[in-house]
């Protein structure tokens, strides 16, 4: 079967629409991993993805009746760029059935390439039901996304491009794993011709098909799969790419929703290339393989597959990847509910960059504050800085891998506080840089007790800080030219029906 493989991979017409894309090194994830770390970078095809090559390998067989006839393919977006682009290039007509929660750049960039386009069901999975309905129906030719011999040896050429730029054997090659296609073709054709060199697939923990299948030595058909990484949100893997799979393939790494964030945030270190989540999963799975087998002074190559990432994730990536990184403390702590509690805890902090900083009076007693803190080496520094703060008699809660501390309890800290009495709210905003919150507190002196407190870096050129103050009306004046004296920026939101709505 391998041998077969390679023979077709070999005669693969794909370089009449796709490019032989560069494998590039990673300097920087080079650097940090001891190893040489090359990137092939299938993200700068003319669509933006691997599939083009598949796509085309399979299109420009068939038949001159079935081209006549249409083809039909289902897709969360970068199969089906593939086969629209490669249907324009010969002039056949195309009908993609897409999964409604398909990102919004994939869908209008079918539509571009000129295939009508459908979108059904909330799964790739139940798209591909309505296509093969549609394929009888209107007698079309399918399209597989990753299911089919010509589909595999198309994508195989990834594999024999790898090997032959790549400066002697590598020693592992990361491939990201939807369906199969690429794996099973980049695995037949490396594993046929250089044995010793590792194939490690790699899948997101949501959507785990083919490292269940391997493990349980049948095709499993999983419940559920998560879309963040919706280009290999696929509940079965393909039957032809299992089989080729048992044989080649090495290992199956499962990476988390902020471990592909942090590889999206590596990989634009290197190339200023923002991929998607599927085309980071290969960087994601190459860390995580080198740090559980202490891997040093080898040469690996991850598949950057695709770049199709609509621009509204990319808050979401920023933000998981320092989590996913392990470059982001997060904790609550409880301190006094005085003047001045704000500043002495910031000093046991120090100098440490802080990402977030959410406080709302609750009773005169305590006060819990909810802290992320930049950090370079968690667990070292996690160690060091809550050492510190329980020296001190400090109450402190790791949070940082609390799911709904990190994706809804920083947004919810505050409300109403009906107890707290004379609330003045301002705005400030000042030059960020390591320090200024800390230098801000400083400032803010300990004549009055703040009694909200919200700041949030997102590596703006200015901080900026919402602040609930707690000035008697006959001191408003005093406090004011206090604010100008600090030099700060300023504006007072009291009268803001925003704060009056949600805060005061």
């Amino acid at each position: 079967m391998l041998e077969t493989y390679v023979k077709k991979t070999l005669k693969a017409r794909v370089y009449e629409i796709a490019e032989k894309v560069p494998l590039d090194l990673a300097i920087n994830l080079s650097q940090r991993t001891n190893n040489t770390i090359l990137l092939k970078r299938e993200d700068l095809q003319p669509v933006f993805s691997f599939k083009l090559r598949g796509a085309y390998n399979k299109i420009v067989q068939l038949s001159q009746k079935e081209k006549d006839q249409g083809v039909i393919a289902s897709s969360a977006g970068n199969h089906a760029q593939g086969v629209a682009l490669s249907a324009k290039k010969m002039g056949i007509d195309a009908l993609i059935i897409m999964p409604k929660t398909t990102p919004e750049i994939k869908v209008r960039a079918v539509k571009r390439l000129g295939a009508k386009v459908e979108l059904f069901g909330n799964s790739y999975d139940e798209a591909y039901q309505m296509a093969r309905k549609l394929e009888k129906e209107q007698n079309r030719s399918f399209i597989h996304p990753y299911d089919d011999p010509d589909v595999i040896a198309g994508q195989g050429t990834v594999g024999m491009e790898i090997m032959q730029q790549c400066d002697g054997e590598p020693e592992a090659i990361f491939v990201p794993v939807g369906g199969g296609g690429l794996i099973a073709g980049v695995s037949a054709y490396v594993k046929y011709l250089y044995p010793q060199v590792k194939i490690i697939g790699v899948e997101p923990d949501d959507a785990s098909s083919m490292h269940d299948a391997l493990r349980a030595n049948e095709r499993i058909i999983l419940e559920q799969v998560g879309i963040f990484a919706d280009g290999v949100a696929v509940k079965q893997v393909g039957e032809e790419t299992f089989k080729v799979a048992q044989q080649c393939v090495d290992e199956v790494i499962l990476v988390s929703v902020d471990e592909m964030c942090a590889a999206i945030k590596d990989i634009f270190d290197d190339t200023r290339t923002v991929t998607e989540p599927a085309g980071a999963l290969a960087v994601a799975g190459l860390k995580k393989y080198v740090k559980k087998y202490d891997v040093k002074d080898k040469t690996l190559v991850a598949i950057n597959s695709g770049a199709n990432i609509n621009f509204d994730r990319l808050r979401h990536v920023a933000e998981q990847s320092e989590l996913g990184e392990h470059r982001e403390l997060l904790f609550s702590v409880a301190i006094d509910e005085c003047p001045g509690s704000f500043l002495k805890f910031c000093k046991i902090v120090g100098n440490r960059g802080i990402s977030e900083f959410n406080y709302r009076f609750s009773n005169n007693d305590k006060a819990q504050i909810f802290v992320g803190v930049k950090v370079s080496d968690t667990e070292k520094e996690k160690e060091t800085l809550f050492h510190a703060l329980i020296d001190k008699g400090y109450a402190v809660t790791d949070l940082s891998d609390n799911e709904i501390a990190k994706m809804h309890l920083r947004y919810m800290v505050g409300g109403h506080a009906p107890d707290v009495h004379n609330e003045h709210l301002y705005r400030f905003e000042f030059p960020e840089r390591p320090g200024a919150l800390l230098r801000f507190l400083q400032g803010m002196g300990q004549n009055w007790n703040i009694s909200l407190f919200h700041y949030r870096n997102h590596g703006a050129a200015f901080g900026r800080v919402l602040a609930g103050i707690q000035v008697p009306d006959q001191e408003v004046n005093v406090f004011h030219k206090y604010l100008d004296d600090l030099g700060f920026n300023y504006w007072d939101e009291t009268q803001n029906p925003a704060y009056k709505e949600f805060l005061g």
